[in-house]
């Protein structure tokens, strides 16, 4: 399963942005998806996840009620809607994808979000 991510960047705080991963390799509505972010000397986090078929959904607690994730089968493609960003949200975020959830077994690279005041 290769993996590509887009849509980072810089953004104001209160800002929006959407990362968009799309996948190649397997089938993608076998595949549990989700989103990641690792902030400059911190672990890396789970942001988001989405199941197969997108009945289930999984939330930090820090980003819940601002961020979204989605997917799009017919695209082969996972989204995370980020909006209200803060300071604490700049972080290179990454995807996933797995097919036991909520095990993830396969990465993409990442992309950089910075949030600034």
């Amino acid at each position: 399963v290769q993996l590509q991510a887009s849509g980072g960047g810089l953004v104001r705080t209160g800002g929006s942005l959407r990362l968009s991963c799309a996948a190649s390799g397997r089938t993608f509505r076998t595949l549990n998806m989700g989103w990641y972010r690792q902030a400059p000397g911190k672990e890396r986090e789970t942001v988001a996840t989405i199941t197969w078929s997108g009945s289930t959904t999984s939330y930090a607690d820090s980003v819940k009620g601002r961020f979204t994730i989605s997917r799009d089968n017919a695209k082969n493609t996972v989204y995370l809607q980020m909006n209200n960003l803060n300071l604490e949200d700049t972080a290179v975020y990454y995807c996933a994808a797995g097919v036991h959830y909520p095990r993830f077994d396969y990465w993409g690279q990442g992309t950089l979000v910075t949030v600034s005041s």
